[in-house]
């Protein structure tokens, strides 16, 4: 069980910003309100739900999308190198690759020079399906712009940094 604080501190327990409506009415962010990673996350989640709207393909997420573009830039990409080009581990990465195969958007193909790997490539529908989701990728990617405008390229570079010191 978790022990709840008395709502003595305002300067901890700050308010949901208005338009943030929850079942139970208006939550108390307190300490959350301060932590990058809380807001990474939000502002992760409604980034790929725009994603996902704008495309109309439900089934494949922006992180689908990003691994069939290593997949593209890549050809020949193992399971394990997509895995930390990603940052996702290597059962994630499995489901995901069996996903793509399955719907018949990648090929797992025995490696040439490692009989013990699979290397991963587009069928031709992987590159008909992705070259769609990368319109939508850009018109997204223009929407982030206006939110970012001039600053852009120094939140890149935030994120990459905060990428890098986290693993």
């Amino acid at each position: 069980m978790i022990a709840r604080r008395p709502a003595t501190d305002n300067a901890v327990r700050k308010k949901a910003r208005p338009g943030r409506r929850h079942a139970g009415g208006d939550l108390q962010l307190g300490q959350l309100e301060e932590f990058v990673g809380f807001h990474l996350r939000l502002a992760q989640d409604a980034s790929f739900r725009a994603f996902a709207g704008r495309s109309g393909i439900a089934h494949l997420k922006p992180g689908r999308f990003a691994a069939m573009m290593l997949i593209r830039n890549n050809p020949c990409i193992t399971q394990i190198e997509l895995s930390r080009a990603i940052g996702r581990d290597k059962s994630s990465v499995t489901s995901l690759v069996q996903e793509l195969n399955r719907r018949g958007l990648v090929a797992r193909v025995p490696s040439a020079n490692d009989g013990r790997s699979i290397t991963l490539t587009l069928t031709r529908s992987g590159e008909a399906t992705l070259d769609v989701l990368l319109v939508h990728a850009r018109q997204h990617e223009r929407q982030l712009d206006r939110v970012l405008g001039s600053r852009k390229a120094a939140f890149i570079a935030t994120l990459k940094k905060i990428a890098d010191t986290s693993a």
